[in-house]
């Protein structure tokens, strides 16, 4: 701004900041910034312009003091912002021409576009949010002064090999900027993927320079495989080997990131809560593995020195609000203890916990349909099971003052054994439907999961469908073997269905081209059948997934169906306007109650000692 330039109404000393998005910014060492980030640091130049005036032509007046003027902000350009909007236009140019020109190759006269009359849907941006807990305003005048996150990770500077929803870039917003966060979604949703490009960007920003990642030990492969596709460029290294080599990955392995599992963290106790190893960023992967606050594993876990923690879990709440209390003593100590009500623990967590779920973020998702299979016991198991219970109860009315929940969960468990096979003749009306629905399921070129809660369930079952080439999968599996069974039942076309437990199949396996799923027998939690359906129903499914719920009539697994049944609101409870969540999984008295138990002198209710 020039002398002439100014105008005769002009206030006398105004001051203008301005900055010209065609000079190069420096800092004070003279080095050229380019980037968005060099011009948040870049001190504007402020131009102060003013004119003199001919004081004798000014009548007399009496003076008076005025308050200073304060300086007013015109405009500041961050010359990427507007080289990304370029980018991004150029590229839906482009796109839109190659439409075009792939149409008219084709003899296609007329574009999907044009035929529909619909306009492309507006793009919606994502922009980093500050913590609400972020005080200074320094702190959060850097996030909120962020271009949107599509338009930094669009570019050349990171590289993916397919683009993320729109929701995945909410996460990894919602990662980013956060010193403590608990990562919820639904399974199925991409936490990994959106933890890996989070850590990333990290990295690649400065804001931390080691990440320590704890995972069970059947994921650690699975972490290095996603690390390889999401950021190849990234260090990596997994903690294993016996103690000697273990303590050199802990102490001087230089990798970025380091991967250990739980299993590992009791016996490397001494290097894991090293104070003078400090973690910038500590990430539970299935964080439920320490809701019991008080076990060993919790323990270690939570005096590992770290600046970030974040969890990563699909179940925040199995069995209870303590569940939650747990995962937050490492995610963010303090936050939430036991004795709160729902509306307390909702206040508490609220900027520190994202959940989503299938049904909110993907609309486009193939449906998943529940079916349930109820059926009536053979002849040879159901004499079986009417003289089990009938015995088994009268020994726990025998029992008196003594019964505990100990005896009552083992006639529970013998019945349920009973509900797949006879025991004496393995007959069985469960095998005789999933045979059926088998044949099916192999006729169309589809393939199917099988999950039980035991192994030797599992062995009968491989044996009475060996004519569909089953594979198995569980805790006897060693983990070194487990990648090439998962890669055999993808590739291989003649094998149709792969036999799971709930305790090795129920976390962390993308099995997405799987088309059904049988639950042969029910877990007592449905947070668990949750994470087993969702090895199949999760983002890139083939198509529709169908579950299909074995239960047997009149039986403890019909009891057992119907208590669980109305236990699948909990989260709904905690985020609601409800006051007193309930359980998931069954309690004490519910155990109990599936059994008429009495005495000559009553009803027997357990002791409270007894649980």
């Amino acid at each position: 701004m020039d002398r002439n330039s100014l105008s005769a109404n002009q206030p006398i000393g105004s001051v203008f900041f301005s900055a010209d998005p065609s000079r190069s910014l420096t800092d004070v060492h003279g080095r050229i910034l380019n980037d968005w980030q060099g011009a948040i640091n870049h001190r504007p130049s402020i131009i102060v312009s003013s004119r003199s005036q001919d004081t004798q032509e000014l009548p007399p007046v009496v003076s008076a003091a005025f308050k200073k003027r304060r300086a007013k902000v015109n405009s500041y350009v961050f010359q990427e912002l507007e080289l990304a909007k370029g980018a991004a236009d150029g590229g839906n140019k482009n796109l839109k021409e190659s439409k075009a020109d792939s149409a008219s190759t084709s003899n296609t006269s007329v574009s999907a576009e044009q035929g529909n009359g619909k306009e492309e849907p507006k793009k919606d941006w994502t922009r980093i949010a500050p913590p609400k807990d972020m005080i200074k305003l320094h702190d959060r005048l850097f996030y909120m002064l962020q271009p949107p996150l599509e338009s930094l990770l669009g570019g050349k500077t990171l590289e993916f090999p397919f683009e993320p929803f729109p929701f995945q870039f909410a996460g990894i917003g919602f990662l980013f900027p956060r010193y403590n966060a608990i990562l919820a979604d639904e399974m199925g949703l991409g936490k990994t993927m959106q933890t890996i490009t989070a850590i990333r960007m990290l990295l690649r920003t400065g804001h931390v320079n080691n990440v320590l990642l704890i995972c069970p030990k059947p994921l650690v492969t699975n972490w290095l495989r996603e690390f390889q596709n999401w950021a190849p460029e990234i260090t990596i290294a997994a903690i294993a080997g016996n103690s000697a080599q273990r303590a050199w990955h802990w102490k001087s392995n230089p990798a970025l990131v380091k991967i250990a599992n739980y299993e590992l963290l009791t016996r490397d106790e001494i290097y894991v809560n090293d104070p003078n190893s400090m973690n910038d960023l500590v990430v539970l992967d299935e964080a439920q593995r320490v809701k019991n606050k008080s076990n060993s594993t919790s323990l270690v876990v939570q005096k590992i020195p770290r600046k970030r923690s974040w969890a990563l879990t699909g179940t925040p709440i199995e069995n209870g609000i303590e569940d939650l209390v747990g995962i937050c003593e490492f995610a963010s100590p303090n936050t939430v203890h036991s004795g709160m009500n729902a509306r307390e623990i909702r206040s508490r967590v609220s900027d520190l916990i994202l959940r989503r779920t299938k049904d909110l973020v993907m609309k486009d998702m193939p449906p998943r349909l529940m079916r349930d299979a109820e059926l009536d016991l053979s002849s040879e198991q159901w004499d079986a099971y009417q003289s089990a219970e009938q015995d088994g109860v009268i020994r726990l009315n025998e029992m008196g003052d003594e019964l505990s929940i100990k005896h009552v969960f083992e006639l529970v468990l013998r019945l349920k054994q009973i509900c797949n096979f006879d025991p004496v003749t393995n007959a069985s009306s469960k095998m005789e439907r999933l045979n059926a629905d088998m044949e099916e399921v192999s006729n169309s070129g589809q393939k199917a999961i099988v999950f039980s809660q035991w192994v030797d369930t599992l062995d009968v079952i491989a044996e009475k469908m060996a004519r569909f080439n089953p594979l198995q999968f569980s805790g006897r599996i060693p983990s070194n073997q487990r990648d090439s069974i998962l890669k055999e039942f993808k590739e291989n076309p003649d094998r149709k269905v792969i036999l799971m437990s709930y305790g090795a199949g129920s976390v962390g396996l993308n099995l997405q081209f799987c088309r059904y799923v049988f639950l042969f027998d029910r877990w007592w939690n449905p947070a668990i059948e949750d994470q087993a359906i969702n090895r199949a129903h999760r983002i890139g499914a083939a198509g529709s997934v169908t579950i299909t719920r074995m239960i047997m009539s009149g039986t403890i697994e019909q009891r057992i169906h119907d208590i669980l049944e109305s236990k699948r609101e909990l989260f709904r409870e905690v985020l609601s306007d409800h006051d007193s969540p309930q359980k998931r999984g069954l309690t004490k008295d519910e155990i109990f109650g599936l059994f008429n138990l009495r005495t000559p002198q009553g009803r027997i209710v357990p002791k409270k000692q007894a649980a």
